[in-house]
């Protein structure tokens, strides 16, 4: 069996297996979708947000990307959220990183890697924000989980930057904003940064005409 074909097969046996559990399972996803959560994370195949959550079809809404970034250039992931703040009304928007992330690492040196050199970019300008933070860390592992963690919280702050994020909070006080980075090495969540409507932003960042 050619090895893509299995995709197909596994597929005919899990359809197969949720209507043995729950006969109304593919008639309820085909009319509703209603999701509390907005996650944007990696596109490591390693971090699969509903596996990791313990959540079903229907109730996490995902956009990925290498490195879960959120860059206020990329239309892709700023319809995603709009899609999902405005007309999903997500309640919470979770950035989620991963120790060990190829993304990270690759922006922590001079390689060139050629069109993704335009993406990763946008990590070493977190990295240069930051440089003072890695003084006396001489750890190369140290320093990348290090940045992984400010790159999340980058990203995060990157959310609320946003007029869709501002717009929700001044009319609803929502969403609430988290930033998480997931351990491939344990299988954990490691919560380090949450924002909300209440929060402090850089005035120079705050829309006072929405």
């Amino acid at each position: 069996m050619k090895d893509y074909l299995k995709l197909i097969e596994n597929n005919k046996k899990w359809a197969k297996e949720a209507v043995k559990v729950d006969p109304e399972y593919f008639s309820r996803l085909e009319h509703i979708q209603n999701p509390e959560y907005l996650w944007i994370g990696c596109s490591d195949s390693r971090v699969p947000a509903d596996k990791i959550t313990g959540t079903n079809p229907g109730e996490i809404f995902v956009h990925r990307n290498i490195a879960n970034m959120v860059v206020h250039t990329d239309i892709n992931l700023l319809s995603v959220l709009e899609y999902a703040v405005v007309h999903l009304k997500v309640k919470h928007i979770i950035v989620c990183g991963h120790y060990g992330c190829g993304g990270v690492k690759a922006a922590m040196t001079n390689h060139n890697f050629g069109i993704i050199n335009k993406w990763v970019r946008n990590i070493k300008d977190v990295y240069r924000l930051h440089f003072q933070e890695f003084e006396g860390l001489t750890d190369e592992k140290a320093r990348t989980n290090k940045l992984i963690e400010l790159n999340v919280i980058e990203q995060v702050n990157n959310l609320a930057k946003t007029s869709i994020v501002q717009k929700a909070w001044k009319a609803e006080q929502r969403p609430y904003l988290h930033g998480w980075v997931y351990d491939l090495h344990d299988g954990v969540i490691n919560p380090i940064f949450e924002m909300g409507h209440e929060d402090h932003l850089d005035p120079l960042y705050v829309f006072d005409d929405l």
